[in-house]
């Protein structure tokens, strides 16, 4: 049997972060939901009856299974309807609450905590627009606290989920003890458009629903019995590339009528190249090295993407295989990937107290976040 070796992050006795002022905040747990139907690449294909061999080959090559969708409505003759804007928006506020609620219900059923020990909640989102947001609705949805303190992230795209950790750990921070939510909850289903062009076929194949929530905590906890564990959020650094900030995007189509993305085929290269900079401010300071890092979860881009952190990093397919395996199960998950990521990560087991990790997601301005975490 062929042993496998520890990540040489485990072998390596990395100096301690001095960490000033209020108790670090921590994340305690985690919950996810999806729509109940999913399907396979191929089945898409067919549903739709895509023939051109181009587009075929993307959805075919992409590294992805199966996502979870909500998929427009049948006519008579098994075709689909060609939703409209305003019921994209319908769908993205529908299943947007009750993504989230399921997500955040899982989440604090994890912990043990209620709905009525969260003390901020924030909500982030980019498949859609609405006034009030998901904060408001989610806290009338789940009968939380009306003093319970809130936020939206809206429109910030795929790196928003460590956009919005950030102020999340820091009311944590402020307020030792007390219990704070995030939630990234994105209806991928509802930003499509079908008009057979291979710009939007590009991001018919590759984005799946999803919402993920994170309960986050500094100090001991007051109300329910929170647990003590969970990795310490000790720094965030971000890197924007102006140059490219129309590399992502998510518009009005005025030909269609509707909101339309738009991925520029250089994004991964883009993204790549800047990877070694924004974990090198990241790292800055701390005595640590690129080798004292275990644990790398990593935004699932898309296969490219992926394959070009990689490189740009020297991290191996062991370092990033929980940002593929959820890429091939779910398809780019927008802001809340990174979630899923940590999410399996636990399930495996795999942690020891004292290591570090790095959180990295990647968007529209082209924009990369990172955060650096502690066991």
């Amino acid at each position: 049997m062929t042993s496998v070796l520890p990540h040489p992050g485990v072998l390596t006795t990395a100096p301690p972060i001095a960490l000033d002022g209020p108790e670090t905040a921590r994340i305690i747990s985690i919950g996810t939901a999806v729509p109940p139907t999913s399907y396979s690449q191929r089945e898409l294909l067919d549903i739709f009856d895509i023939t051109d061999q181009r587009i075929r080959s993307v959805f075919l090559n992409s590294a992805i299974e199966r996502r979870f969708l909500t998929l427009p409505p049948q006519r008579e003759d098994g075709t689909r309807v060609l939703e409209a804007q305003g019921e994209l928006l319908a769908k993205h506020k529908a299943q947007g609450i009750d993504m989230g609620v399921r997500a955040v219900q899982d989440c604090l059923k994890g912990i043990g905590a209620d709905v009525t020990d969260v003390g901020y909640l924030c909500c982030v989102t980019s498949t859609g627009f609405l006034t009030p947001g998901f904060s408001a609705l989610l806290i009338r949805e789940l009968g939380m606290d009306r003093h319970c303190s809130r936020v939206d992230v809206v429109g910030m795209g795929c790196n928003a989920g460590l956009n919005a950790l950030n102020p999340v750990a820091g009311w944590a921070r402020a307020n030792p003890g007390r219990l704070a939510v995030m939630v990234c909850v994105e209806s991928c289903s509802a930003a499509y458009v079908f008009d057979g062009t291979m710009r939007t076929s590009v991001v018919n194949s590759l984005f799946g629903d999803g919402a993920a929530a994170v309960a986050v905590v500094a100090g001991e906890g007051s109300g329910a019995a929170l647990p003590a564990g969970g990795p310490r959020l000790l720094k965030f650094a971000s890197c924007i590339i102006p140059d490219a900030i129309d590399a992502m995007r998510y518009d009005w189509d005025g030909e269609q009528d509707r909101f339309s993305f738009f991925l520029d085929p250089h994004v991964p290269y883009v993204v790549g190249a800047h990877a070694e900079i924004v974990i090198d401010k990241l790292l800055a300071g701390t005595g640590l090295r690129r080798s004292d890092i275990a644990h790398w979860l990593v935004h699932s881009g898309g296969k490219k993407v992926i394959d070009s952190v990689m490189v740009n990093l020297g991290l191996t397919r062991h370092d990033v295989r929980h940002t593929v395996d959820v890429l091939r199960d779910y398809g780019n998950l927008s802001s809340g990937s990174f979630l899923f990521s940590y999410q399996r990560l636990l399930a495996e087991g795999a942690t020891n107290p004292g290591e570090y990790g790095v959180l990295m997601t990647m968007g529209p301005g082209s924009t990369i976040e990172t955060a650096l975490a502690r066991w």
